[in-house]
């Protein structure tokens, strides 16, 4: 009985893999802001770790100029995501709603994109991987949905067609 119960934990253990967890010594050397000033906007984001180790993507999104959104984008290298479905985040957001973007190959111009809500509360939220659908610049491409063995870059974007102040809390992205 011991032996099926360690065979169990082990199994739960090995369905997942993480791809950031946040805490007091994390490197946010390969998160990067980019916001709408890339194109003339004005709103501005900020990522940083808070006293409690969970990093904060705060800001203000502006529509001047033609602006209207923030991002937060992190870029690594391949990792292999064959045996996963589902993207997980545990967050904590403001009652705005996100975007949850991935990118197969950091250098292709378009990424694959799913929108989530936020209550104000801690959550978990689960996306499935196929269920991302490919943009560029806001506008849905005619192609499939996310189909790739690999990942490098993923994305948080707010981008709600009006000015906002938005914060959004990031404890753990991992796929299962």
């Amino acid at each position: 009985m011991k032996t099926l119960i360690l065979t169990l934990i082990l199994f739960a253990f090995m369905t997942s893999i993480t791809i950031f967890q946040f805490n007091n010594t994390s490197n946010l050397d390969n998160w990067q802001i980019v916001d709408d000033v890339v194109m003339g906007g004005k709103s501005n984001g900020n990522f940083q770790l808070n006293e409690d180790g969970r990093a904060v993507f705060s800001g203000d999104v502006s529509l001047e100029n033609n602006g209207g959104f923030s991002s937060v984008q992190y870029t690594f290298d391949a990792l292999d995501i064959t045996n996963y479905k589902t993207v997980c985040i545990k967050l904590k957001g403001d009652g705005n709603n996100y975007q949850f973007r991935l990118k197969k190959d950091q250098s292709d111009y378009y990424s694959y994109k799913k929108e989530f809500n936020t209550n104000g509360d801690w959550q978990t939220i689960k996306l499935q991987l196929d269920s991302l659908q490919p943009t560029y610049r806001g506008r849905s491409l005619d192609i499939p949905n996310f189909n790739s063995n690999s990942i490098e870059q993923l994305t948080f974007l707010i981008a709600n067609k009006k000015p906002q102040s938005f914060k959004l809390v990031l404890d753990k992205i991992w796929l299962e």
